[in-house]
């Protein structure tokens, strides 16, 4: 055993002696000379070959090629000519060759051969998509292979941990740079989405340490461990990957030679008689945005096409559905088979309707009431999430959220508590169902009289106005929970910030034009008691205010009304009309959505829908509509 450790101690100093002697580098460095008997291999060597030779590409458009380097078997290179082949590849990363790099190549080349195979074929689809997006980026091309050690270039990849598709996101990383997971669509398996962030996030790394290997890394154990390792490895080393080699955790430590090795088998496969699974034809593709509800099915009927070259090009739709109705999304399809989906897109979304129809969903959390046994109240739940914390109990939870240790116990199913579970709260509220109020006059009396009518109208606008001013108050819209356009907030912002392309408009107008109403027809959609109360006051009003017959006859007698003439409330809703135009604003430093709500009398969530945006982040100098 102590001899094959010294021989193996010789080889590595005999290689790093002939690659210093190469480069001009210090002899017997870090790098050259490393060794690990615990090497831990990625998930993606676990990769199922024979289920990769069944994806719907590579039996269609590949085909396995005519083995023109040899008789096939392995061949062992020298360590010499591996150090060779590593200097000969063009790329900007470094590629040293030590113990720990050749264990990776050897597992690509010796061990894994029909796993190098089956990457090849698939590769013709990938590497240019990989290309692009790292092209645009601006950082080196050979990072093209770190989908090979991630996932073996299997979009659906899911590693033991969670992390999913080509370029092995997990959850928190993709959601922060902006990638859209839910039950219908995760932009982690979209080849074209993932491979964009996937650049930008290996640029943003290589901002931080200024070395590519350190940037390799972080992107597989995150800046924090590597940093824990900078820390570690003392302060006086170099910032270097083979430096803090043994400060990393074990699977770190082997991604970056196993990175090295991808792009040595990648690029030497005939060296080692590995025939690889070559393109038939080219697949030629474009993409269609669709803006309906549409289902794989039926695209694959009217279009005629398989329904698993759909999926193999599409692979970021979880459930064979495109939500379009919620969005514009992409839909990838043979450049050919594209026009046919814009000409029959009405075709594709009337064929078999009714079987494809949504069915109503009552969300959770979303305040749905239902009557006690008595009738006497409503009952309604609200459902809130708890992720628990050191310190956490059962009654400290019951007494924040207002309810009981049994039904927390009821609702998630749980005896005991376990930190960083998510767990669910019910929140039951009861309320007095409110009485109906009845109507005391005919329509004749009504219409009889003139003036009390007027301060029906009146009193409605009174009551009803005033709450609208509070709705940007409703939860998730406070300032703390609002990006601003600065973190010095000015409170004091100039008058003639307002672009209004008509001075002319009213509140008023608008006030009046939504309130304004007979008694026989107020009607108020909420049945919270405020709302109540004001219902309530209303009908009080009228009845108080009801003419007698005499009253009436008077009135007539008193009271000429013009035909042609209109009221006040009439002629200030035929100017709104007409006059009423877009109201923008100009957002200036410190102005966050909420202020701006406030400020205009509205909500955030409307802002939002006027500007079609959906996130709280504003910059300086944008113009947004306000009205």
């Amino acid at each position: 055993m102590i001899n094959k450790i010294l021989r193996n101690i010789t080889s590595a100093m005999l290689v790093a002696f002939t690659a210093a002697a190469a480069t001009g580098a210090d002899i017997l460095s870090v790098r050259d000379t490393i060794t690990d008997p615990h090497i831990v291999y990625p998930h993606s060597f676990e990769a199922d070959t024979h289920l990769m030779m069944q994806n719907w590409y590579m039996q269609n458009y590949t085909e396995l090629a005519k083995n023109d380097y040899g008789t096939g078997s392995p061949v062992t290179p020298t360590d010499e000519e591996f150090v060779q082949r590593l200097m000969a590849m063009p790329t900007v990363i470094e590629m040293p060759f030590n113990s720990v790099v050749k264990s990776y190549i050897k597992m690509y080349v010796d061990r894994r051969r029909s796993l190098v195979e089956s990457m090849l074929g698939m590769s013709t689809y990938y590497m240019p998509i990989f290309e692009q997006a790292l092209e645009q980026e601006g950082v080196p091309l050979e990072l093209k292979y770190l989908p090979i050690v991630e996932s073996a270039l299997n979009p659906n990849a899911v590693s033991p941990v969670g992390a999913t598709g080509l370029w092995q996101f997990m959850l928190p990383t993709a959601r922060g740079l902006g990638m859209e997971i839910n039950s219908l669509v995760d932009e982690r398996r979209d080849p074209i989405c993932s491979s964009r962030m996937a650049a930008r996030y290996l640029r943003q790394l290589y901002d931080i340490y200024n070395d590519w290997s350190l940037a390799i890394a972080a992107y597989n154990c995150g800046p924090g461990n590597v940093n824990k390792a900078l820390r570690r490895a003392g302060e006086d080393k170099k910032k270097d990957f083979w430096e803090i080699y043994p400060y990393l955790p074990a699977e770190t430590r082997g991604y970056v030679p196993c990175f090295i090795a991808a792009n040595y088998a990648m690029n030497y496969y005939d060296k080692h008689n590995i025939s690889p699974m070559l393109a038939r034809r080219p697949i030629l593709t474009d993409s269609v945005y669709v803006k309906k509800r549409v289902y794989f099915q039926q695209i694959a009927d009217v279009l005629d096409i398989p329904i698993e070259e759909i999926r193999t090009l599409n692979p970021q739709y979880r459930q064979d559905v495109i939500p379009g109705d919620i969005k514009a999304y992409p839909l990838v399809l043979p450049s050919h088979q594209a026009l046919c989906y814009i000409i029959s897109e009405d075709s594709i979304v009337a064929h078999d309707a009714e079987k494809y129809t949504r069915r109503g969903v009552v969300e959770p959390a979303t305040g749905a009431s239902k009557v006690s046994d008595d009738g006497k109240y409503i009952i309604t739940e609200e459902i809130k999430f708890h992720k628990v914390r050191k310190g956490d109990t059962f009654s400290k939870l019951a007494k924040r959220y207002g309810v009981t240790v049994a039904s927390i116990k009821k609702a998630n199913g749980i005896k005991t508590l376990r930190r960083g579970r998510t767990i669910k709260i019910v929140i039951t509220k009861k309320t007095l169902k409110p009485e109906e109020p009845k109507e005391e006059c005919t329509p004749t009396e009504i219409a009889a009289s003139t003036a009390p009518e007027a301060d029906v109208t009146s009193a409605v606008t009174e009551e009803l106005a005033a709450p609208d001013t509070n709705e940007s108050a409703e939860p998730g819209n406070a300032d703390n929970n609002d990006a601003t356009a600065d973190d010095n907030p000015d409170d004091n912002m100039p008058e003639n910030d307002i672009d209004v392309e008509d001075e002319a408009v009213e509140t008023a107008v608008t006030v009046a034009d939504e309130t304004a109403a007979t008694p026989d027809t107020v009607r108020v959609s909420d049945d919270s008691p405020e709302a109540l109360e004001v219902r309530h006051r209303i009908q009080s009003t009228f009845n108080s205010r009801k003419p007698t017959a005499q009253q009436v006859e008077e009135e007539k007698e008193n009271t000429e009304v013009k035909p042609a003439e209109k009221t006040p409330v009439q002629q200030a809703r035929q100017n709104g009309s007409a006059t009423q135009k877009p109201v923008y604003h100009k957002v200036k430093k410190g102005e966050t959505l909420s202020k701006i709500a406030r400020r205009y009398g509205t909500t955030v969530k409307k802002l939002q829908k006027l500007n079609g945006i959906n996130s709280s982040k504003l910059r300086v100098g944008q113009r947004i509509k306000v009205k």
